[in-house]
C-alpha cells in the first residue's frame, strides 16, 4: 500500500467533518464521509424515529467500501469504529471536545434534547475512544481534543507528523527487502 488509510471518529459535533476535510485537501486524500456514503449508496435497514437518524446496513457499507480501502490514501469519517475492520486502517484518530461546547454545537444543529443527552454521554463516558481500543491495537490509536480553531490547525499537524512518520517508516522496510 503506497498510502495508509485513516479513520477519523468520535461523537457527532466533536469536529470530525473539519478536521477531514483539511486533511483531505492538505494530505490529497479521499475523505470517505460514512454519513454520505450512507445516503448516497443506500446502506439504510431502518429509520429510527426515536433519534431521528437511519439504521446503518453495516454488511452493505463494508461491502462498498473494501475494494477502495484496499487502494490506500482514504480518511474515513465516522462517529463509530467498532465494525471496520483493523486491516483497513494504519491510524485511528479520536476527536474529543469539551461537554460545554459539544451541547451548544448540537443544540446548534436543532438536535432534540434526547438525541442531545445521549450524545453528551457518549462523550463524557468516551464511548467512542473505549470503541477503539476495544477494536483497534493501542499502536494505532491517537486522541485529538478539538474545541478550537487553534486545536483544528495544531490537528492537523499532528496527522501530517503521523503521515511523515510512516511514510518514512515504509521506505525504511522497502530498502531492507531489496
Amino acid at each position: 500500500m503506497k498510502q495508509p488509510n485513516i479513520l477519523v471518529t468520535g461523537t457527532p459535533g466533536v469536529g470530525k467533518t473539519h478536521l477531514c476535510q483539511r486533511l483531505a485537501e492538505q494530505l490529497g486524500f479521499k475523505w470517505q464521509s460514512v454519513s454520505a456514503i450512507v445516503q448516497e449508496q443506500g446502506c439504510v435497514e431502518e429509520y429510527d424515529e426515536e433519534f431521528e437518524c437511519p439504521v446503518l446496513d453495516e454488511d452493505k457499507l463494508l461491502d462498498y467500501l473494501e475494494p477502495i480501502m484496499q487502494q490506500g490514501g482514504n480518511i474515513v469519517e465516522y462517529h463509530s469504529s467498532e465494525f471496520f475492520p483493523e486491516r483497513w486502517f494504519q491510524a485511528v484518530y479520536v476527536v474529543r471536545c469539551a461537554t460545554s461546547l459539544l451541547y451548544e454545537r448540537l443544540q446548534s444543529r436543532g438536535y432534540n434534547e434526547r438525541k442531545i443527552r445521549s450524545n453528551m454521554e457518549c462523550e463524557i463516558f468516551q464511548i467512542p475512544l473505549d470503541e477503539a481500543k476495544e477494536s483497534y491495537r493501542d499502536e494505532l490509536i491517537f486522541e485529538l481534543q478539538s474545541d478550537h480553531e487553534t486545536d483544528l490547525e495544531a490537528n492537523v499537524k499532528t496527522v501530517c507528523e503521523w503521515l511523515e512518520s510512516w511514510r518514512s517508516a515504509n521506505k525504511q522496510k522497502a530498502d531492507k527487502q531489496k
